[in-house]
């Protein structure tokens, strides 16, 4: 099963089903937290909740088409890190994450898409990446921005979270930028 080292502290693996009820923990743990900028956290009352949606993110991984998986930083999950579809045609895919509120601010997700984006244009020859993010969740636009990514644009009303609608604003890397850097 996939497993990425990403240092020394952190590492991403592929859920599976043994993982469902440290990954609902998780995320009951930081439902306030998550739920700001995640449309499907309340649908999540459970770890069965999980047992359908595991099977869905090995086979997507299975089927080379991106893949949903935990972060680890010093063995304890921490958050999550997806490779969304990837259109092979075009050579193009986008990244999502979050992080539990206790973790941030150790540059976890920072280290994680960093090393994510080495294996995308090195290993996969994938030439564009993107992250989408809420124009008002700093922290998480502040990841591509540290990682060099270009500001493409903001989508108005692009999400519609429980009550209202957020922007969105859309991050890109191509590989020829990254192995500039």
């Amino acid at each position: 099963m996939f497993s990425f080292k990403v240092d020394e502290e952190v590492s991403i693996e592929l859920l599976q089903q043994h993982h469902k009820e440290e990954l609902y923990d998780l995320i009951d743990t930081n439902r306030e937290h998550l739920r700001k900028w995640l449309l499907w956290v309340d649908k999540r009352k459970s770890a069965e909740d999980f047992e359908p949606i595991i099977p869905i993110w090995i086979r997507n991984y299975a089927d080379n088409n991106g893949f949903d998986a935990g972060i680890r930083f010093n063995g304890k999950l921490v958050g999550m890190i997806g490779l969304h579809y990837i259109d092979w045609k075009n050579s193009t895919t986008s990244v999502g994450y979050f992080l539990s509120e206790e973790a941030q601010g150790q540059g976890i997700i920072t280290r994680s898409v960093s090393s994510l984006l080495t294996y995308l244009f090195e290993q996969m020859n994938i030439n564009r990446v993107e992250i989408q993010c809420a124009v008002n969740n700093v922290k998480s636009i502040a990841v591509p921005e540290r990682l060099g990514f270009s500001k493409e644009g903001i989508t108005r009303d692009g999400q519609w979270i429980y009550d209202h609608y957020e922007d969105l604003v859309t991050y890109s890397l191509l590989a020829k930028d990254w192995n500039n850097k």
